[in-house]
């Protein structure tokens, strides 16, 4: 499905949300600027798609040279990824490590990982406890992790929202990608996706001390963060 998607992926994530997943983004990665301003600090963007999240916390590192990469299953999103790393203007735009890994068996060893994050992907895996045992188990002791994803607001907000990403959202995404399938099950996922309290007790569940939510534009998206 996000192999089929990917040429128009960027084009229609901005399109959709009108640019405001750019502020998502920039905002997540600015919550974790202590971590990416260390230049010994291991850092990865599960379910990366196209790169934005990683590219995002990779400016917020500044002149600090973290290790960053970006793992995802889709191996045409992740060709999308390295191409937009290969033509990025400067060395604080680019991420040079991009790998192809099922999220729920990371080739990684145990306590390997400062920082994890993953911006809208997290939903779409099929087991959401398996992943976050998984995120726990190669970060080390103290490591923070930060899913960026989908919320349902309430109230009036949430009565258009509905309409927009249930009815709207879909023709639009069909029409431009050519596809039927995936903007369908966009509103599908969220609409299956934990709400905040239970999925702030999953995290607690799986290993996280520490486990929050921080809501963006009126509960559109939002911000889980965890710490080992």
């Amino acid at each position: 499905m996000f192999t089929a998607i990917a040429p128009r992926y960027d084009v229609l994530n901005h399109l959709l949300s009108l640019n405001v997943d750019r502020l998502w983004w920039r905002a997540a990665a600015r919550t974790f600027r202590p971590i990416v301003t260390d230049s010994g600090a291991r850092i990865l963007d599960l379910c990366c798609g196209t790169g934005d999240m990683a590219f995002a916390l990779r400016r917020q590192a500044g002149k600090a040279s973290p290790c960053i990469l970006g793992a995802d299953f889709s191996h045409a999103m992740l060709l999308r990824a390295a191409a937009k790393s290969a033509a990025a203007k400067t060395k604080q735009d680019g991420v040079p490590g991009w790998i192809e890994a099922d999220a729920l068996n990371l080739p990684f060893p145990d306590a390997y990982f400062d920082l994890i994050t993953s911006a809208f992907g997290f939903r779409n895996l099929a087991d959401y406890d398996a992943g976050l045992r998984e995120i726990v188990r190669v970060l080390r002791p103290g490591g923070e992790c930060g899913l960026l994803d989908f919320g349902e607001p309430r109230g009036a907000i949430g009565a258009l929202y509905r309409i927009y990403f249930k009815q709207v959202l879909p023709r639009i995404g069909t029409l431009i990608s050519g596809v039927r399938g995936p903007y369908a099950y966009l509103p599908a996922s969220v609409e299956r996706f934990p709400a905040p309290t239970e999925m702030i007790q999953r995290m607690t569940t799986a290993g996280f001390a520490e486990a929050s939510w921080t809501p963006y534009t009126f509960g559109i998206a939002g911000l889980y963060r965890g710490k080992k």
